[in-house]
């Protein structure tokens, strides 16, 4: 890999990671705005708690070493998470706030495909 792609992985992955805990913080603990905007979207309110922790346990997946399963499912989760919001936005004209879940998306795919060789999943038909 070369250093080039290593930087860039690291410091998509490091953002990726940093928004995705303060997001998850924000709610896990069930500000008020985050609460009232996730009614607004059609959404339930425990949703939010399912949100936070998953995002929480993503972001710990990506950045510990090994695992390169449990980072697969965790960046297709995070990939699954941040279009579903995009659309969400879309889909109820809150246009103006789609640009961090666009953001994180674009992390996700960077960080996905800049990541180390020991980082990823071995085919079986290989």
């Amino acid at each position: 890999m070369s250093k080039r792609n290593k930087i860039i992985y690291w410091i998509a992955t490091l953002w990726l990671a940093l928004g995705m805990v303060s997001t998850g913080l924000v709610q896990l603990f069930k500000e008020p705005d985050e609460t009232d905007f996730t009614a607004h979207l059609g959404y339930p309110t425990y949703f939010l708690t399912i949100l936070g922790i998953w995002k929480l346990l993503g972001a710990i997946a990506v950045l510990i070493p090994k695992f390169p399963l449990v980072k697969e499912w965790a960046y297709a989760g995070f990939f699954f998470v941040m279009s579903g919001a995009a659309l969400s936005h879309m889909a109820t004209g809150t246009m103006n706030n789609i640009f961090p879940s666009l953001l994180l998306l674009a992390l996700t795919i960077t960080s996905w495909y800049f990541r180390p060789a020991d980082r990823k999943t071995i085919s079986v038909n290989q």
